[in-house]
Formats: C-alpha cells, structure tokens, sequence
C-alpha cells in the first residue's frame, strides 16, 4: 500500500485514506501526506466495521500519527453499545481531526451537531435503510453542502474524474477515490465493459445490415 500511496502522491493526490496501523505507519515513511485512518474489524452484535469502537480509535492514536481519524458514525447500534460521542471526544483529546461516515442527511447533520470535523458519504447505499447505489450520492453531497458548515467528503462508487468535478460543483471539499485507483481489476473491467458492449452493439449493427 505504501507504493499505492507513492503512485497517488505522484498523480496529484491530496491525501491518503488507509486501513490498518501497519499500512498506515508504512504510507506515513513514504510520503508526506495527511492520512485519514481506519480499522475495519467485524464484531458478531454490529453491523458496524469501520472503526467500530475505542479499541480501534486507541490502536490508530497509539500507533499512527494519522492526522484524520474516520469511525462509521451511522445510527446503527455500535459493538458493546458504545457511543459515537466517546470515540469523538477521545480522537479529538488526542489533538486528531474525526472525520464521520455517514449513509443518509439526517446522520451527517446529527454529526455536524456533534462536533465532528468532516463529514464523508461513505455509507450511502451501504445501510439497510439506504437505497443500493452503483454510483456516486450527489444528491446527498448537494443537501449535506448546503445543510451543514462541516466540510463534506464525497465517498463512495467513484469511477470517472467527471464525477470528482460534479462533487466539487455541488459544494463538496473534497472527494476519495477508493478501487477506480487501487484496484486494478476494476480498471481493466471497465476497459473490458466498454469493449463488450461495443461489440455487442456492432454485432447487432451487422445482422442487421444482413
């Protein structure tokens, strides 16, 4: 990950969001970037993985000097039942910024008042009480811009720069790009897409000039 992290600085990125302390402490020797910290761990009594619970907050604080803490901040009962708040004071008394995952606008408006730093889009589509999306929530951006002061991250299904700019025209701060850059099976599958349906298209083209 820590190459992946090369390769994104060289290509203009502004930052760096990563999982696990060991990855984490490897991006941070190898560029410069301010990074946005996470542990997904599953936990049996939650559907909540992403930074779950203080364990994790403790692990990032302790081992990474990651500036951005992010912890899925969506109304869903936590591991142990513990409160968001409480991982939000302990992230912000250790000097650290805490950035919320959020899946719908009432979640990223509860996460302003709570005093979170940023507010991301992560979980759009990903909560039983969200539509499934195969495309970015802008719609959730545009509401979320205009609704709160906090800054507003688009997260989520991102694939094309056009969308990236779209974000930014409807008020975004910033945008994470996940698998469209780190994964390079889904960006030989897009080529691949493209190519099927081209040749699908021209074989329906050429029995009907036939």
């Amino acid at each position: 990950m820590s190459r992946m992290a090369l390769a994104a600085k060289q290509g203009g990125a502004a930052g760096i969001r990563a999982n696990g302390v060991e990855d984490i402490q490897a991006i941070q020797k190898t560029v410069d970037l301010p990074v946005i910290g996470i542990i997904k761990r599953d936990y049996e009594d939650s559907d909540i993985y992403i930074t779950a619970t203080i364990k994790e907050v403790k692990e990032l604080l302790d081992g990474t000097t990651a500036e951005i803490i992010a912890t899925d901040a969506t109304r869903r009962v936590r591991p142990y039942r513990e409160d968001v708040g409480e991982l939000l004071n302990m992230i912000h008394g250790a000097g650290r910024l805490a950035m919320a995952d959020i899946s719908n606008l009432d979640e990223g408006i509860a996460a302003s008042r709570l005093g979170f730093d940023i507010i991301s889009t992560t979980m759009s589509g990903y909560t039983p009480y969200t539509p499934p999306i195969d495309q970015p929530d802008f719609d959730l951006v545009k509401e979320l811009s205009k609704r709160v002061s906090t800054p507003v991250i688009m997260e989520g299904h991102t694939t094309e720069p056009g969308q990236v700019v779209q974000a930014f025209q409807l008020g975004a701060f910033a945008a994470v790009v996940g698998g469209a850059i780190t994964r390079p099976q889904q960006i030989t599958a897009r080529f691949t897409k493209a190519v099927d349906e081209y040749r699908r298209g021209n074989d329906g083209k050429e029995d009907a000039d036939a």
